[in-house]
């Protein structure tokens, strides 16, 4: 149990039965009354948000998650299945649990599974992954590198918006934290 003046962005704490990772945090001294922490906590279950406010006396349980390297082996309707890389277990988890990275996920990809007690609770991505364009529209004649954006569907179904000289069978790398495009990945 810490102190809930204690609380820091990305921990993972126990509130009432669920787990639920910080957002935001913000300590609150008004005036003459007690300390508050207020935080902004996402359920790791189903992804929910909420706010909620923290006495400064309040105790809170801190929970730890275990973090295991798996390789993404593919999809199946609602189902995504990896792969232990230590021990070639493989494990099934469902599109709830998975959430937005499903836009990221491509056959081979390492990426981490946080579990709490055994459970598998979430997943973090690489910070970006290369992925293929499928279908975008033509290059604009005139157009220069810099003037304008357009959208491109990639692999995974995600669209996002590239520079006007893109064009469909390019690889890009794109940050998965921001859902943003950062280059051309130059193939041989």
């Amino acid at each position: 149990m810490i102190d809930a003046t204690k609380i820091r962005r990305g921990m993972i704490i126990k509130l009432d039965g669920g787990l639920y990772r910080v957002l935001d945090c913000q300590l609150i001294t008004p005036g003459r009354w007690k300390a508050m922490m207020q935080t902004k906590l996402r359920n790791i279950k189903d992804g929910s948000q909420l706010e909620y406010r923290f006495r400064s006396e309040d105790r809170v349980e801190q929970a730890y998650l275990e973090e295991m390297e798996m390789v993404f082996l593919y999809r199946s309707g609602d189902e995504f299945y990896f792969m232990n890389l230590q021990t070639y277990e493989q494990i099934k988890l469902d599109a709830e649990a998975v959430g937005d990275s499903a836009n990221y996920l491509i056959p081979d990809l390492v990426i981490t599974i946080e579990t709490y007690e055994g459970q598998p609770v979430g997943i973090k991505l690489p910070t970006t992954v290369n992925l293929t364009v499928v279908e975008t529209e033509p290059m604009l004649k005139g157009a220069t590198q810099s003037a304008s954006s357009k959208p491109a569907r990639l692999e995974t179904g995600l669209i996002i918006q590239v520079p006007q000289f893109i064009k469909e069978g390019d690889v890009i790398k794109v940050d998965t934290r921001e859902d943003k495009y950062l280059e051309r990945v130059k193939t041989k």
